[in-house]
């Protein structure tokens, strides 16, 4: 029952030591590959607590050795390096579990103790993928908890739930899980299931036969069909109409679809993954969406964190817009210690699609390489962390309107309806953004006609399509 120790760091080895003595297994400490691999030539241990970056090497890159020497014995992966990369990296080692530092000590016992009671049959094998182009960035601890979720049904074809304020990332994961699990070589469709309108969206979905309805003068094929081999991301997924929830919910109970129209069944091979925005229970409360979809598509929740939860990552995420700036044409900038400070000190509440909004007009703007606080700040939209006062809202909009008066001098007789065109282009993008180009949910946030909004848009050359989100 005797675990081995990989750990250079001689304060942490100590503390993982008297934890894993104090539930009853002896502990051999080594801190080099070197010496591991002696070890393991001389003697059996019943598992293996390694560290990844170690001064002889690299821990991870070394463990196909291992498991081929010792196929039986569990393997637990610890790591400074807290990014998707080195998770999925230590999973498709087969490790038994990967922890982030800093980690519980508690925790990490009783993986031990769960480990050396495993089968060896539970350990999955495979070989290293690349880490270049892994779509997440972020060292946090609420990171942290998203990559071991995302390595954890990489390998199977559990159904995801993704939650998250709008602009956290939400797509991105599904990406990640499809790019990095079993069905990477399948096609990736993406539905924004808020942007169909309610009457197609079946037909969008499930497909339809010629002649199921006026205008369908050939058959169609669906998502979930063109998806077969691959993954199906269902966005916006609070906001499905209730007759598709209960044709959804039909092929994901049955494992096969029928078109519109049509009499054949369809079997099914494609993996689920749906995100929303939206708080579920309450829309199930108002009865809005089916309580048994929902248990449908919760079986493994990944809960995205607000960009305000997780501080740590903005400089990190800041420096790789600007190196996708770069990418696109932008000019190639790099930020200050004092600039990056002032940007992890910023609410955010657009979440990270604002924060990439942000670094790209940085990039655009900034007349040195080196961005500064003097080159952030006066783009920022107020003072970090300081709430609007009680009638500034208010003055801003009154200094607004003398600007652009002062800016645009529109004609005698003009006044009024240039003026409303200028205001209304902007607030009808803001809301378009948030329904994500749905304009029927556009104009009942509005308070207006459908058709009128539709007219206005036409008049102000805004299309409604190009704001469909991608989150």
């Amino acid at each position: 029952m005797t675990v081995l120790l990989v750990e250079d760091d001689v304060s942490i080895a100590l503390v993982i030591t008297a934890a894993l003595e104090a539930e009853g297994f002896p502990v051999v400490h080594c801190d080099t590959i070197a010496e591991r691999d002696k070890l393991l030539t001389e003697r059996s241990f019943s598992a293996l607590v390694t560290d990844v970056m170690l001064p002889d090497g690299d821990g991870i890159e070394t463990l196909s050795n291992v498991s081929r020497g010792r196929p039986d014995m569990p393997v637990i992966i610890l790591s400074a390096q807290n990014t998707l990369d080195t998770a999925v990296r230590a999973t498709d080692t087969g490790a038994f579990e990967y922890f982030p530092k800093p980690f519980d000590i508690d925790e990490l016992a009783r993986t031990v103790r769960q480990a050396v009671g495993a089968s060896s049959s539970l350990r999955v094998g495979g070989s290293e993928p690349e880490g270049d182009g892994l779509p997440l960035v972020g060292r946090s601890a609420a990171m942290q908890a998203v990559f071991r979720m995302i390595t954890r049904v990489l390998r199977n074809d559990l159904t995801v739930l993704i939650l998250g304020e709008s602009g956290t990332g939400k797509e991105l994961v599904a990406e990640a899980v499809h790019q990095l699990g079993h069905r990477q070589s399948g096609p990736f469709i993406a539905v924004n299931t808020a942007a169909i309108p309610a009457e197609l969206i079946e037909s969008e979905l499930f497909g339809h036969e010629k002649g199921a309805f006026t205008g369908a003068v050939a058959r169609h094929i669906g998502k979930f069909e063109q998806a077969a081999g691959g993954t199906l991301f269902l966005d916006e997924i609070g906001d499905m109409p209730m007759q598709a929830q209960t044709r959804l919910l039909r092929a994901l109970q049955s494992g096969s679809i029928r078109r519109v129209g049509g009499r054949d069944e369809v079997r099914l091979d494609v993996r689920i993954i749906a995100a929303t925005n939206k708080d579920l229970q309450p829309l199930i409360a108002a009865g809005l969406f089916r309580e048994d979809l929902y248990y449908r598509l919760n079986v493994v929740p990944i809960s995205m964190p607000p960009l305000r939860e997780r501080p740590d990552d903005i400089e990190a995420l800041a420096k790789h817009f600007l190196q996708l700036a770069s990418a696109e044409g932008l000019p190639r900038r790099q930020l200050t210690p004092g600039a990056a400070g002032l940007l992890s000190q910023q609410p955010w509440r657009g979440n990270v699609r604002e924060l990439k909004n942000f670094i790209f007009r940085l990039a655009l703007l900034a007349r040195e390489d080196l961005i500064d606080v003097d080159t952030v700040a006066p783009l920022l939209p107020s003072s970090p962390g300081e709430p609007p006062q009680s009638g500034s809202q208010s003055s801003n909009l009154d200094q607004a309107v003398e600007l652009w008066l002062s800016a645009n001098h529109p004609s005698s007789g003009s006044i009024y309806e240039t003026a409303l065109a200028a205001f209304e282009r902007p607030l009808f993008a803001q809301v378009l953004q948030q329904t994500g180009g749905n304009q029927l949910r556009a104009a009942q946030a509005l308070g207006i006609n459908r058709n009128t909004l539709r007219k206005r848009l036409a008049d102000l050359a805004l299309d409604p399509e190009s704001f469909a989100r991608r989150t």
